[in-house]
């Protein structure tokens, strides 16, 4: 069944292009010029070409941000990944959970980062929707007028290890040291954060779904809807830190597998060339 979970109206993202630094030690990016909406950044998300992937100076699009989520559940090891439909590209993808940085938030993109995790990451328990915690900060509740909160039980976050190489906006290192890609074909600038999602384990009924966005034509405005029937949200399950090629929906604390011939996974797992990535999905299966 689905469910229209919240409505908001896109012209009030606002975002602005990306000025990147590139050396073989470290990337710095700093926003420039006028703010763009998202049909403006859109415009500018087309293809470049870098003639050395270890040092450039480039304009970008935007800035795009995306989650590396790890779970431990009955002893085995998950990333937790959505699936898009992809119509400028032609395809369907598994991916990481992901969003555009708005311009306010361009020079601490951990916060696009819980907001993207509280928009798009739903646990559904018996006695209610779960909150998630980060640290010592509580996520947003963004659909809690549609899908009722359980008061006694939350999902927290942890950060992982980052990555060796800083990433700096400006002069500043960014928080939790985030991983960073340039993407070719789309003009942008990616960062994937790696965190720890812990579930609580007196709870055994849990079902992981996923809130989809779409623009609805009629209103024009930007819709959230959730469907039971068809959660979206996968367990790419991983041993000694490699994947097995096995994916699984977790509902009502049942792992149940996922077909997973001709899947793709989106570019964030293609190959990279020092700070560059040039393909736009890879196989699940290898």
């Amino acid at each position: 069944m689905t469910q229209i979970v919240a409505r908001k109206n896109p012209v009030a993202f606002k975002t602005q292009a990306i000025s990147v630094a590139a050396s073989p030690e470290v990337l710095r990016y700093e926003p420039v010029g006028s703010p763009l909406s998202f049909a403006q950044m859109q415009e500018r998300r087309r293809p470049l070409e870098v003639d050395d992937p270890h040092r450039f100076e480039v304009t970008l699009a935007n800035l795009g941000v995306s989650v590396d989520l790890h779970l431990h559940w009955q002893g085995r090891d998950f990333h937790l990944l959505v699936r898009q439909d992809r119509p400028d590209r032609g395809d369907r993808v598994l991916k990481l959970l992901s969003g555009y940085v708005p311009a306010h938030e361009l020079r601490v993109p951990l916060l696009t980062v819980m907001t993207e995790i509280a928009e798009e990451l739903l646990i559904e328990s018996e006695a209610g929707w779960l909150q998630g915690r980060y640290q010592d900060t509580w996520l947003p509740t963004p659909y809690a007028d549609s899908l009722p909160l359980n008061d006694e039980h939350y999902f927290a976050l942890g950060a992982r290890s980052g990555a060796a190489r800083p990433v700096l906006c400006r002069e500043l290192n960014l928080l939790e040291r985030p991983h960073a890609y340039v993407h070719l074909p789309t003009s942008s600038l990616q960062l994937i954060y790696s965190m720890t999602l812990q579930l609580p384990e007196s709870l055994r009924s849990l079902s992981l779904l996923h809130a989809d966005e779409y623009l609805d034509e009629d209103s024009g405005e930007l819709i959230a809807r959730l469907d039971t029937q068809r959660p979206e949200l996968f367990l790419a399950e991983y041993r000694d830190g490699m994947p097995t090629g096995e994916l699984f929906c977790l509902q009502q604390g049942e792992l149940i597998a996922q077909p997973t011939e001709d899947q793709l996974l989106s570019e964030a797992f293609a190959p990279r060339q020092g700070w560059l990535v040039t393909a736009s999905n890879c196989p699940l299966r290898s």
